[in-house]
Protein backbone atom coordinates (compact mmCIF):
# COMPACT_ATOMS: atom_id res chain seq x y z
CA UNK A 1 0.00 0.00 0.00
CA UNK A 2 1.41 3.39 -1.00
CA UNK A 3 0.23 6.84 0.11
CA UNK A 4 1.71 9.69 -1.89
CA UNK A 5 0.92 13.38 -2.22
CA UNK A 6 2.38 16.69 -3.24
CA UNK A 7 3.68 19.11 -0.60
CA UNK A 8 2.07 22.47 0.12
CA UNK A 9 2.90 25.24 -2.41
CA UNK A 10 5.56 26.82 -0.21
CA UNK A 11 7.63 23.63 -0.19
CA UNK A 12 7.25 22.62 -3.83
CA UNK A 13 10.46 24.31 -5.03
CA UNK A 14 12.41 21.87 -2.85
CA UNK A 15 10.22 18.81 -2.13
CA UNK A 16 8.89 16.76 -5.02
CA UNK A 17 6.58 14.49 -3.04
CA UNK A 18 5.76 13.06 0.37
CA UNK A 19 5.01 9.34 0.64
CA UNK A 20 4.31 6.44 2.97
CA UNK A 21 4.58 2.76 2.10
CA UNK A 22 3.16 -0.18 4.04
CA UNK A 23 4.40 -3.58 2.89
CA UNK A 24 3.77 -5.45 6.13
CA UNK A 25 1.34 -7.82 4.41
CA UNK A 26 3.60 -8.57 1.41
CA UNK A 27 4.93 -12.12 1.15
CA UNK A 28 8.18 -12.43 -0.80
CA UNK A 29 9.43 -15.63 -2.49
CA UNK A 30 12.20 -17.51 -0.70
CA UNK A 31 15.57 -16.11 -1.72
CA UNK A 32 14.19 -12.74 -2.82
CA UNK A 33 16.00 -10.90 -0.06
CA UNK A 34 17.52 -7.89 -1.78
CA UNK A 35 17.07 -5.49 -4.68
CA UNK A 36 18.95 -2.99 -6.80
CA UNK A 37 17.75 0.58 -6.24
CA UNK A 38 18.43 2.60 -9.39
CA UNK A 39 19.63 6.22 -9.52
CA UNK A 40 17.05 8.98 -10.09
CA UNK A 41 19.26 12.14 -9.94
CA UNK A 42 17.41 13.21 -6.76
CA UNK A 43 17.87 12.97 -2.98
CA UNK A 44 15.46 11.45 -0.49
CA UNK A 45 14.72 11.40 3.21
CA UNK A 46 13.42 8.12 4.62
CA UNK A 47 12.06 7.25 8.07
CA UNK A 48 11.69 3.49 8.53
CA UNK A 49 8.83 3.14 11.00
CA UNK A 50 9.03 -0.62 11.49
CA UNK A 51 11.78 -2.36 13.45
CA UNK A 52 13.72 -2.77 10.23
CA UNK A 53 16.71 -0.42 9.76
CA UNK A 54 18.20 0.09 6.32
CA UNK A 55 20.75 -2.61 5.55
CA UNK A 56 23.01 -2.26 2.51
CA UNK A 57 25.23 -4.77 0.73
CA UNK A 58 28.43 -4.13 -1.21
CA UNK A 59 27.22 -6.39 -4.05
CA UNK A 60 24.76 -9.18 -4.86
CA UNK A 61 26.77 -11.90 -3.10
CA UNK A 62 27.76 -9.99 0.04
CA UNK A 63 26.21 -12.02 2.90
CA UNK A 64 26.93 -9.65 5.80
CA UNK A 65 25.94 -6.15 4.71
CA UNK A 66 25.97 -3.12 7.00
CA UNK A 67 23.26 -1.38 8.99
CA UNK A 68 22.72 2.34 8.29
CA UNK A 69 19.75 3.16 10.55
CA UNK A 70 16.03 3.96 10.55
CA UNK A 71 16.21 7.69 9.69
CA UNK A 72 18.37 8.24 6.62
CA UNK A 73 19.21 10.83 3.99
CA UNK A 74 19.99 9.27 0.62
CA UNK A 75 22.20 11.48 -1.53
CA UNK A 76 22.03 11.74 -5.30
CA UNK A 77 23.73 8.73 -6.87
CA UNK A 78 25.37 7.83 -10.15
CA UNK A 79 24.74 4.09 -9.90
CA UNK A 80 22.54 1.52 -8.18
CA UNK A 81 22.89 0.30 -4.62
CA UNK A 82 21.91 -3.07 -3.11
CA UNK A 83 19.57 -3.14 -0.14
CA UNK A 84 17.96 -5.78 2.06
CA UNK A 85 14.23 -6.40 1.49
CA UNK A 86 13.94 -9.61 3.51
CA UNK A 87 11.63 -7.98 6.09
CA UNK A 88 8.41 -6.02 5.44
CA UNK A 89 8.88 -2.26 5.24
CA UNK A 90 6.77 0.48 6.75
CA UNK A 91 8.29 3.83 5.87
CA UNK A 92 7.56 7.52 5.39
CA UNK A 93 9.68 9.94 3.44
CA UNK A 94 10.16 12.81 1.07
CA UNK A 95 11.70 13.02 -2.38
CA UNK A 96 13.86 16.13 -2.47
CA UNK A 97 14.66 18.48 -5.34
CA UNK A 98 17.92 20.33 -6.11
CA UNK A 99 18.61 23.03 -3.54
CA UNK A 100 16.93 21.25 -0.62
CA UNK A 101 20.10 19.84 0.96
CA UNK A 102 21.64 23.15 1.95
CA UNK A 103 18.40 24.38 3.53
CA UNK A 104 17.20 21.18 5.20
CA UNK A 105 20.53 19.71 6.29
CA UNK A 106 22.95 22.63 6.32
CA UNK A 107 25.36 21.08 3.81
CA UNK A 108 25.58 21.21 0.00
CA UNK A 109 24.23 18.26 -1.94
CA UNK A 110 27.63 17.14 -3.16
CA UNK A 111 28.71 16.36 0.41
CA UNK A 112 25.84 13.86 0.67
CA UNK A 113 26.11 12.40 -2.83
CA UNK A 114 26.85 8.71 -3.49
CA UNK A 115 26.05 7.62 0.07
CA UNK A 116 23.46 7.24 2.81
CA UNK A 117 23.79 9.46 5.87
CA UNK A 118 22.01 8.89 9.20
CA UNK A 119 19.71 11.84 9.80
CA UNK A 120 21.12 12.19 13.34
CA UNK A 121 24.50 13.10 11.81
CA UNK A 122 22.83 16.16 10.28
CA UNK A 123 20.08 17.09 12.75
CA UNK A 124 21.52 15.76 16.00
CA UNK A 125 18.97 14.97 18.71
CA UNK A 126 16.24 16.64 16.64
CA UNK A 127 16.34 13.65 14.31
CA UNK A 128 15.39 11.22 17.08
CA UNK A 129 12.61 13.52 18.26
CA UNK A 130 11.19 13.85 14.74
CA UNK A 131 11.33 10.09 14.26
CA UNK A 132 9.48 9.39 17.51
CA UNK A 133 6.81 11.99 16.76
CA UNK A 134 6.06 10.54 13.33
CA UNK A 135 6.16 6.98 14.67
CA UNK A 136 3.40 7.85 17.16
CA UNK A 137 1.34 10.05 14.82
CA UNK A 138 -1.34 7.46 14.02
CA UNK A 139 -2.88 7.39 10.54
CA UNK A 140 -0.79 7.64 7.35
CA UNK A 141 -2.29 11.07 6.63
CA UNK A 142 -1.31 12.35 10.08
CA UNK A 143 2.19 10.98 9.68
CA UNK A 144 2.62 12.76 6.36
CA UNK A 145 1.16 16.00 7.72
CA UNK A 146 3.59 15.90 10.63
CA UNK A 147 6.54 15.12 8.37
CA UNK A 148 5.63 18.07 6.16
CA UNK A 149 5.35 20.35 9.20
CA UNK A 150 8.74 19.25 10.51
CA UNK A 151 10.34 19.91 7.13
CA UNK A 152 8.58 23.26 6.74
CA UNK A 153 10.00 24.38 10.09
CA UNK A 154 13.47 23.99 8.56
CA UNK A 155 12.69 26.63 5.93
CA UNK A 156 12.87 29.87 7.96
CA UNK A 157 13.47 31.84 4.79
CA UNK A 158 12.54 30.40 1.44
CA UNK A 159 15.42 30.88 -0.93
CA UNK A 160 15.38 29.81 -4.54
CA UNK A 161 17.99 27.97 -6.55
CA UNK A 162 20.82 29.92 -8.07
CA UNK A 163 19.32 31.31 -11.31
CA UNK A 164 22.00 29.67 -13.49
CA UNK A 165 21.32 26.26 -11.95
CA UNK A 166 17.53 26.65 -12.19
CA UNK A 167 17.83 27.61 -15.86
CA UNK A 168 20.16 24.68 -16.57
CA UNK A 169 17.84 22.14 -14.90
CA UNK A 170 15.03 23.29 -17.17
CA UNK A 171 17.24 23.14 -20.27
CA UNK A 172 18.60 19.67 -19.50
CA UNK A 173 15.12 18.21 -19.95
CA UNK A 174 15.34 19.30 -23.59
CA UNK A 175 19.04 18.92 -24.38
CA UNK A 176 22.08 17.05 -23.10
CA UNK A 177 24.49 19.52 -24.69
CA UNK A 178 26.26 20.45 -21.45
CA UNK A 179 28.80 22.67 -23.18
CA UNK A 180 26.09 24.80 -24.75
CA UNK A 181 24.20 25.19 -21.47
CA UNK A 182 27.36 26.07 -19.54
CA UNK A 183 28.43 28.61 -22.16
CA UNK A 184 25.00 30.21 -22.05
CA UNK A 185 25.13 30.51 -18.26
CA UNK A 186 27.77 33.24 -18.36
CA UNK A 187 29.96 31.36 -15.86
CA UNK A 188 33.24 29.58 -16.46
CA UNK A 189 33.07 25.82 -16.77
CA UNK A 190 34.64 25.36 -13.32
CA UNK A 191 32.37 27.91 -11.64
CA UNK A 192 29.22 26.44 -13.15
CA UNK A 193 30.10 22.85 -12.20
CA UNK A 194 30.72 23.95 -8.60
CA UNK A 195 27.33 25.73 -8.46
CA UNK A 196 25.56 22.76 -10.02
CA UNK A 197 27.20 20.19 -7.72
CA UNK A 198 26.29 22.16 -4.59
CA UNK A 199 22.62 22.18 -5.64
CA UNK A 200 22.21 18.65 -7.09
CA UNK A 201 25.12 16.57 -5.79
CA UNK A 202 26.09 15.59 -9.34
CA UNK A 203 28.10 17.09 -12.17
CA UNK A 204 26.07 18.45 -15.12
CA UNK A 205 27.31 15.67 -17.42
CA UNK A 206 26.44 12.89 -14.97
CA UNK A 207 23.08 14.51 -14.22
CA UNK A 208 22.22 14.46 -17.95
CA UNK A 209 23.29 10.82 -18.28
CA UNK A 210 20.92 9.85 -15.46
CA UNK A 211 18.08 11.87 -17.01
CA UNK A 212 18.61 9.94 -20.26
CA UNK A 213 18.56 6.70 -18.26
CA UNK A 214 15.25 7.80 -16.68
CA UNK A 215 13.80 8.42 -20.13
CA UNK A 216 14.66 4.93 -21.34
CA UNK A 217 13.18 3.36 -18.17
CA UNK A 218 9.93 5.20 -18.90
CA UNK A 219 9.94 3.95 -22.48
CA UNK A 220 10.61 0.34 -21.46
CA UNK A 221 7.68 0.51 -19.04
CA UNK A 222 5.37 2.14 -21.59
CA UNK A 223 6.35 -0.15 -24.50
CA UNK A 224 7.06 -3.61 -23.02
CA UNK A 225 7.32 -5.37 -26.40
CA UNK A 226 9.15 -2.72 -28.44
CA UNK A 227 12.75 -3.47 -29.52
CA UNK A 228 15.14 -2.19 -26.86
CA UNK A 229 17.48 -0.65 -29.41
CA UNK A 230 14.63 1.50 -30.77
CA UNK A 231 13.72 2.70 -27.28
CA UNK A 232 17.37 3.46 -26.58
CA UNK A 233 17.84 5.50 -29.74
CA UNK A 234 14.60 7.36 -29.02
CA UNK A 235 15.88 8.23 -25.53
CA UNK A 236 19.12 9.67 -26.96
CA UNK A 237 21.65 6.83 -26.87
CA UNK A 238 24.07 6.69 -29.81
CA UNK A 239 23.94 2.92 -30.35
CA UNK A 240 23.07 -0.36 -28.64
CA UNK A 241 26.54 -1.04 -27.11
CA UNK A 242 26.52 2.45 -25.58
CA UNK A 243 23.03 1.86 -24.20
CA UNK A 244 23.82 -1.60 -22.79
CA UNK A 245 27.08 -0.45 -21.19
CA UNK A 246 25.48 2.55 -19.48
CA UNK A 247 22.38 0.60 -18.42
CA UNK A 248 24.57 -1.99 -16.66
CA UNK A 249 26.49 0.79 -14.93
CA UNK A 250 23.34 2.41 -13.54
CA UNK A 251 21.20 -0.68 -12.91
CA UNK A 252 23.62 -3.55 -12.24
CA UNK A 253 21.73 -5.68 -14.77
CA UNK A 254 21.47 -5.66 -18.56
CA UNK A 255 18.45 -4.11 -20.32
CA UNK A 256 17.31 -7.62 -21.26
CA UNK A 257 17.53 -8.81 -17.65
CA UNK A 258 15.66 -5.73 -16.47
CA UNK A 259 12.83 -6.34 -18.92
CA UNK A 260 12.67 -10.03 -17.98
CA UNK A 261 12.34 -9.19 -14.28
CA UNK A 262 9.66 -6.59 -15.11
CA UNK A 263 9.90 -4.81 -11.71
CA UNK A 264 6.70 -3.44 -10.20
CA UNK A 265 8.55 -0.21 -9.43
CA UNK A 266 10.89 1.03 -12.15
CA UNK A 267 13.71 1.88 -9.73
CA UNK A 268 13.57 -1.25 -7.55
CA UNK A 269 14.91 -4.39 -9.24
CA UNK A 270 14.56 -7.60 -7.16
CA UNK A 271 17.62 -9.85 -6.99
CA UNK A 272 16.96 -13.58 -6.57
CA UNK A 273 19.89 -15.11 -4.70
CA UNK A 274 21.21 -18.59 -5.34
CA UNK A 275 20.68 -20.94 -2.34
CA UNK A 276 24.34 -20.88 -1.20
CA UNK A 277 24.15 -17.08 -0.82
CA UNK A 278 21.15 -17.14 1.51
CA UNK A 279 21.78 -16.04 5.13
CA UNK A 280 22.81 -18.95 7.35
CA UNK A 281 24.07 -21.04 4.46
Amino acid sequence: MIFKRNPSPGLRPFIKSLWLTDETSVQRPLGLDREHVLPTSEMHLVLRLSDNPLRLFDNDIDTRGRIIGCAIVGGARSTFYVRDISKPQYSAGAQLLPGAAQILFGVPADELAERHTPLADLWGQSANLAYEQILEAGSPERKLNLLESLLAARFPTVRGLHPAVARALEQFWRTNDVHKVVTGSGYSHRQFIALFRRATGLSPKLYCRILRFQKVLERISAHPSAPLVDLALDAGYSDQPHFTREFREFAGVSPEQYRKVSPLSAHHVPVLLSPHCLPGR
